[in-house]
């Protein structure tokens, strides 16, 4: 169980919210977090790199010189790999390089990366923005408190806010429905408004 502080829009004090999730440094679980995050960057790959092999090579169908008499090594096909121009051998070839991870370990390293912020001082939370859309607003609040670079979680898609910071230097923002464990670890501190923060605590049981 724990209390975890909770301000305004002004970023003063308003209270505490209490959850009976344990985010103590127990809970802290590296490895976890690791594959998550692994997970997250090897499913942004495209997996378009494609190369010809020999047999997708124009040309060769004539042996390029006779068998012997030479001194060079024996060729049956200019579109070899050993020959300049010719194919590839092993080259890539478009694939999925999704991994795909449980709902038990992704939740597990919701909680690593919850546990981590808030033992290390790095978890925000607020009641709400009050964001009128823009980045300037949102640069002032965020770095007259220190709080950047940041990681900014709002309880609805539509937010305000989320446009205000996604075009941070030093921040991004994303809805509660969207949260990415790699981005949460990207940004040093996490701001999230209580409504989300709530959301996920709902989703750890």
């Amino acid at each position: 169980m724990a209390d975890i502080k909770v301000l305004n829009s002004k970023f003063e004090s308003a209270g505490t919210l209490a959850t009976t999730v344990s985010l103590t440094p127990e809970d802290i679980k590296v490895p976890v977090v690791h594959q998550v995050v692994k997970a997250t960057l090897a499913g942004r790959r495209q997996g378009t790199a494609s190369t010809k092999d020999r047999s997708e090579v124009r040309g060769g169908g004539c042996k390029p010189f006779k068998q012997k008499g030479t001194g060079r090594a024996r060729q049956g096909s200019i579109r070899s790999p050993l020959l300049i121009g010719g194919g590839v051998a092993f080259g890539p070839k478009p694939r999925d390089y999704h991994q795909a991870t449980n709902k038990k370990i992704v939740l597990g390293a919701i909680q690593s990366v919850l546990a981590d912020k808030l033992q290390s001082g790095k978890l925000t939370v607020v009641e709400s923005f009050n964001s009128d859309g823009k980045t300037k607003g949102m640069f002032t609040m965020l770095n007259g408190k220190g709080l950047l670079p940041a990681l900014v979680v709002t309880a609805k898609k539509d937010d305000p806010a989320i446009r205000a910071a996604r075009n941070l230097q030093w921040g991004n923002a994303v809805p509660v429905d969207g949260f990415s464990v790699y981005e949460a670890v990207k940004y040093e501190n996490l701001v999230i408004e209580k409504e989300a923060l709530e959301k996920l605590l709902g989703r750890l049981g």
